[in-house]
């Protein structure tokens, strides 16, 4: 709450934003006006009484499956974020606390998995895993590690060397000792703020799959997938593609602010003005 309260005007409505959309998730089951996966031809592309947005090319309620959507596609970005920063995380805190051949062979790993284009890899290991909820995960977690390895590993770098560090060593704490009591908490608000700004492209990457037809079952609610398939009917029905654009932008949008507003107040040089 102390963090919260030094958040400008808009960081505070992007965490609003966040918890709104998390909420929805949460009690979507309950907020859903109709089943997401009922479908009826009579309906396609009408808004019968009893359906707030409408029904979608097969009849489905579009409101529905919107709710249903954010349930999906933060659960996709969350759990594919978490995956690549546990990754990164102990690839970048070996490198950087042993050095030597070790930092040397992990990061030309990370350095291979940088050169490609991050959608492109995705997409490949999209279609070499085929279509599901496991495999976007994997895709994701895939494409977002390396970059955090390398964030991680500076970080450490730097602490290897603190005074409190070789205090520790001197005492005969052993390395994992070391990196569990003082490197990994004192890295803590730099994991926070990967994790905050990484969920804005994990997001957008679930999205991009499902747009381009490789990320999860066309049949489930994802946004990124009503986008895709709303595209065919945007002259005659723009909203398709529309509200679930629009999901995604404000989610992206949301997170992003959020992790720079963390990155500013937990900046080890600011950590003097909270009072």
């Amino acid at each position: 709450m102390k963090i919260f309260r030094r958040f400008s005007f808009f960081g505070k409505l992007a965490v609003l934003s966040v918890a709104f959309f998390l909420l929805v998730a949460i009690f979507a089951p309950f907020l859903e006006p109709n089943d997401p996966m009922d479908t009826n031809p009579d309906r396609r592309l009408l808004s019968p009484e009893g359906f707030p947005l409408g029904c979608d090319q097969l009849g489905q309620c579009v409101f529905s499956r919107l709710i249903h959507g954010t349930r999906l596609s933060l659960a996709i970005g969350f759990f594919a974020r978490l995956s690549a920063l546990i990754v990164g995380l102990i690839v970048g805190m070996a490198a950087g606390y042993f050095g030597g051949w070790l930092d040397w062979l992990l990061m030309r790993i990370v350095d291979i998995f940088l050169a490609f284009p991050s959608l492109l890899l995705a997409i490949v290991v999209s279609m070499a895993l085929g279509n599901g909820i496991i495999t976007v995960i994997l895709a994701i977690a895939i494409v977002g590690w390396a970059e955090t390895a390398r964030i991680i590993r500076g970080a450490a770098m730097e602490l290897r060397d603190e005074e409190f560090i070789m205090a520790s060593k001197s005492m005969g704490a052993g390395n994992l000792r070391i990196i569990l009591t003082h490197v990994l908490p004192n890295c803590l608000p730099l994991i926070v703020v990967i994790l905050a700004m990484g969920m804005a492209t994990a997001i957008l990457s679930e999205a991009s799959l499902s747009f381009l037809g490789l990320g999860v079952d066309p049949s489930l609610p994802t946004w990124g997938g009503m986008v895709s398939t709303g595209r065919e009917y945007l002259w005659r029905k723009p909203t398709l593609s529309i509200f679930p654009g629009m999901c995604i932008a404000m989610v992206v949008i949301a997170f992003n602010i959020i992790g720079d507003e963390l990155r500013d107040l937990l900046d080890p040089g600011r950590k003097g003005q909270w009072g």
